[in-house]
């Protein structure tokens, strides 16, 4: 029987003792569940504000990416112009070139077959002079 009085004392000492400190543990974590939870709630909404300033930079660099194409785009464009210009002056400045060099080649044979006239005409003024001479 004296098992019966010590399970009873038992028994006693923990719905004296050890039931409210286990009930007041229970409140605690209902407590901290709930901060828990608004912890929660705090963070989703510092997620959420992240994410749309994360979107609105994003939105931002690639507006400011498609005006820089665009530039990049008629600078291009500007440039293949220039180009091309500069590519159609430098083949008509060559075709004048060539046909300068032409005339000039035209010229010096002239040149030249005159002055084969002329080293002629004088050997044989020389050859009728040394033949008067004698």
């Amino acid at each position: 029987m004296t098992a019966v009085g010590v399970y009873d004392q038992i028994k006693k000492a923990f719905q004296d003792v050890i039931a409210p400190e286990l009930h007041a543990l229970r409140g605690d974590i209902r407590v901290i569940d709930s901060r828990i939870a608004g912890l929660d709630l705090k963070i989703d909404g510092v997620d959420q504000k992240l994410s749309q300033k994360i979107d609105a930079v994003d939105q931002k660099l690639s507006q400011k990416i498609d005006s820089l194409d665009l530039k990049i785009d008629g600078v291009d464009a500007r440039l293949t112009v220039k180009i091309d210009s500069l590519r159609t002056e430098t083949v008509s400045m060559k075709a004048e070139l060539i046909a300068e060099i032409r005339r000039v080649d035209v010229r010096i044979d002239g040149v030249d077959r005159e002055l084969r006239t002329a080293v002629d005409v004088r050997e044989r003024l020389a050859a009728l002079e040394a033949r008067r001479a004698s």
